[in-house]
């Protein structure tokens, strides 16, 4: 018994260095990302400028490049990868189902709609945009999970993992519909913006909206952090959860709250993203396995890589000109969607 013990100790102890390490790892790349980007676009700055100027010896010119427009770009990407990272993660948990994500489900198409009404009755450049556009797109994306909940809950059976994903991509085709009516009454420069939007460009590249997302993420992450033991708890099958004593569809109703306040938040700042949500779950869960304790931090420093860096790429691979981030996600997701699709057939 004593050496069957010191085994699973051992066992235990293997783990939490590997899960250790792997953070370790994730954190040292969005550090090494974060690095290139500063040092990556039109404007060359070498590491030697960049850090210079980072202490405050720069110049107005690279003061300006470094702190008005590369910064607060990379921040927003690094959060916007992590929030839809984690949401997708989320979702993934809610639904059981591995192809889930906010894209799929239609609550990025829910907020999408929302921006592009404020956006045809208001106009792309008004400054109370900033402030409205998360709560908009938060009721959007509200709206549109309350309906999918609506239609794929059945009062005998509860909400079926399946029906819920099926649902949720009926109503996304439906909101796309609407927003391409929509479109059509766009003028030009209004059609622009939403074009951009669409595509996945990170429009709100200041400051001010760094701090408008930034609440919203430290609100969120802690709580979907702090329900990671529900999460495994749901991911052993409805029966198994009650069994335990949990309150199935409650918590099932706040998590999915959670995820689609989290991804909401995030594509109000840089538009509809697509894929990120999925991606990053299915790596973080090869690298970690399906304990959300440890799954969800990975996941969100696996989606934050990999938005910095496709918007890195993104920035420069076309030079004067530049590719929409969301554009760079899906040539690098759209294979690896199809990838796990024929995966799942086998």
């Amino acid at each position: 018994m004593t050496d069957q013990y010191k085994k699973i100790e051992a066992y235990k102890r293997k783990i939490a260095l590997r899960n250790t390490t792997i953070i370790i790892s994730c954190a040292a790349l969005l550090i090494i990302s974060f690095i290139i980007s500063m040092n990556t676009g039109y404007s060359r700055l070498s590491p030697l400028d960049t850090l210079r100027t980072l202490f405050g010896g720069g110049t107005d010119k690279e003061n300006l490049i470094l702190f008005d427009f590369r910064l607060p770009r990379i921040v927003i990407s690094i959060l916007v990868g992590g929030g839809l990272a984690l949401s997708g993660c989320m979702i993934q948990g809610i639904s059981q189902n591995a192809l889930a994500d906010p894209g799929l489900l239609g609550i990025n198409a829910g907020a999408g709609l929302m921006v592009i009404l404020y956006v045809l009755f208001f106009g792309a450049q008004s400054f109370l945009s900033i402030f409205t556009l998360p709560f908009l797109a938060l009721f959007g994306a509200g709206v549109t999970a309350v309906l999918i909940y609506i239609l794929a809950f059945k009062k005998e059976e509860g909400l079926a993992p399946m029906r819920l994903i099926l649902t949720g991509v009926a109503v996304q085709a439906g909101i796309s519909a609407l927003t391409t009516v929509l479109v059509v009454k766009l003028d030009d420069s209004q059609f622009d913006f939403v074009a951009a939007w669409q595509a996945g460009s990170i429009w709100g590249s200041n400051w001010k909206f760094v701090l408008t997302l930034l609440p919203w993420l430290i609100l969120l992450i802690p709580y979907i952090l702090f329900k990671s033991r529900v999460l495994d708890v749901l991911s052993l099958g409805d029966e198994v959860a009650y069994s335990l004593g949990a309150s199935v569809e409650r918590e099932r109703r706040r998590l999915l709250a959670g995820a689609v306040a989290l991804a909401a938040s995030c594509v109000a700042v840089s538009g509809s993203i697509s894929f990120v949500g999925l991606i990053a779950p299915h790596l973080a869960r090869r690298l970690v396995g399906p304990r959300h304790r440890i799954l969800l931090p990975i996941c969100t420093l696996i989606g934050a890589v990999l938005v910095s860096a496709a918007d890195t790429i993104a920035r420069v691979i076309v030079q004067p000109s530049e590719i929409p981030t969301g554009i760079m996600v899906a040539i690098i997701g759209a294979p690896y969607f199809l990838y796990l699709l024929a995966r799942n057939k086998q």
